[in-house]
């Protein structure tokens, strides 16, 4: 019924849907464009970027969520070079504090840092850029519902309250979270059980102003001490910013267990513990907000670059696929959107 429904509605017909606008889904939307594609790109955010988003304030341009990003693999360090020729990236070389032991998975040569200038967003939107040049991105739109039938229908809804639109695709990528993937997809859906069992650690982030210079004697610093923080960075200190600005994300467990607790009193909480972390008190404070990261990190990250359903033209991709990087994101994009590429 549903279908004769959609149907009857007119629905728009194109070769491939991608829900989520991050790097995943912009890597591969942007092979498959490159193909040859007609591609939509859905995303319940105001802008591209994910778990890579920049907030705005009337202080300052924070990173709001991942901070930095490393290069491994030639394929991706080829891509990062025509960004920095572009003017979107330039390394950040901070001065690197760890409190509490070191972890031995970290290695002892010295790593390279990136960050998108003058935002992490930055990449993200270039991404969307280049795609809006030809055909959709739908920002503030969230998937309400959807169903397959030989075909891929979805039912889209905006923040305007506007009528539902209806969408048909021959195939389909997400790039949501796991557990937001297995909602979408449903109950009976054979990757359904899959999805679901994926565990994700939140971050609540804190993002500070503060209207003399902190001087705490580093930029960064991983944060390996049981309590409230697992990571500060003053995000002023990275290319293409200026202030005295701080990021501090919460631990996993320790966001885990105040996750729905009012924004104003977990960064208060945050703010608190980067003092004590410091031994010394906080400047003036000109800007103080908290965010929820509901998944920001997989607990126990896959090495398979993507999920494929060839019968049905279904990739599910995202950084948890692979190694939970950026890298790992735009990789495991670019994978599965080459894979649907070639799917009949």
């Amino acid at each position: 019924r549903w279908r004769a429904a959609h149907a009857a509605a007119g629905a728009m017909s194109v070769d491939t849907v991608v829900i989520g606008a991050g790097w995943a889904g912009l890597s591969a939307a942007t092979v498959l464009d490159a193909a040859g594609h007609n591609v939509v790109v859905i995303e319940k955010a105001r802008g591209p970027g994910g778990r890579s988003a920049t907030r705005r304030t009337s202080h300052a341009r924070f990173d709001l969520g991942a901070q930095y990003f490393t290069v491994r693999n030639a394929a991706f360090g080829r891509q990062v070079q025509q960004w920095r020729d572009l003017g979107l990236v330039q390394p950040w070389k901070p001065r690197l504090a760890v409190f509490g032991d070191r972890p031995v998975s970290s290695g002892s040569e010295e790593v390279l840092r990136f960050v998108g200038v003058p935002g992490m967003s930055s990449i993200c939107r270039h991404m969307a850029d280049q795609l809006n040049d030809r055909q959709q991105c739908r920002w503030q739109t969230r998937v309400e519902r959807l169903e397959f039938d030989g075909l891929w229908h979805l039912e889209l809804a905006n923040a305007d309250g506007d009528e539902p639109e209806r969408i048909s695709a021959r195939r389909l990528l997400i790039t949501a979270p796991p557990a937001q993937a297995a909602a979408l997809l449903g109950l009976e859906d054979p990757l359904h059980a899959r999805l679901a069992a994926v565990r994700f650690d939140p971050c609540v982030t804190a993002l500070l102003s503060f209207s003399e210079a902190l001087n705490a004697g580093l930029d960064a610093a991983f944060v390996n001490l049981p309590g409230a923080l697992s990571w500060v960075a003053r995000n002023s200190s990275k290319p293409g910013r200026d202030g005295e600005d701080w990021v501090l994300h919460g631990a996993g467990d320790w966001s885990r267990d105040r996750l729905d607790q009012p924004l104003d009193r977990l960064a208060d909480e945050l703010a608190a513990a980067f003092s004590n972390l410091l031994e010394k008190p906080l400047p003036s404070i000109q800007h103080q907000s908290a965010h929820r990261w509901r998944y920001a990190q997989a607990r126990q990250a896959l090495d398979i670059g993507f999920i494929e359903d060839a019968e049905r033209r279904l990739a599910i991709a995202g950084d948890w696929l692979s190694g939970s990087r950026i890298e790992g994101a735009w990789t495991s994009g670019w994978r599965a959107g080459s894979g649907l590429a070639q799917a009949d």
